[in-house]
């Protein structure tokens, strides 16, 4: 499975309404720590499936969802449980502290 794409107009029915927890990566094609830990996020797809939703903002082509949560460097990760921000991560991160994040809100 591959992590979903959010967008501006799918955001509020596939995170805020979400009944388990979503991880967002904000990021960009020309954004280099990025392309780092676009493997993680995808591993995270897979092994999350049907437990979490694991997804991506193209913080280019989806500027209004970026600016609602003042994301102002990428990567940014945010995590959301019951439709509200419960916890965030700014920069290229190894996948365990990811992990543990999101293991903390299942």
């Amino acid at each position: 499975m591959h992590p979903l794409e959010f967008t501006d107009s799918n955001f509020a029915t596939e995170v805020e309404q979400s009944d388990v927890p979503v991880v967002i990566d904000f990021w960009a094609v020309w954004c280099g720590p990025c392309r780092m830990i676009a493997p993680i996020i995808e591993e995270l797809a897979n092994e999350y499936e049907g437990k979490a939703k694991i997804g991506k903002v193209d913080v280019d082509n989806n500027p209004m969802i970026a600016s609602k949560f003042g994301i102002r460097s990428i990567p940014t990760l945010l995590i959301f449980k019951g439709g509200k921000v419960v916890d965030q991560i700014v920069g290229a991160v190894p996948k365990g502290m990811i992990v543990d994040k999101l293991k903390a809100q299942l």
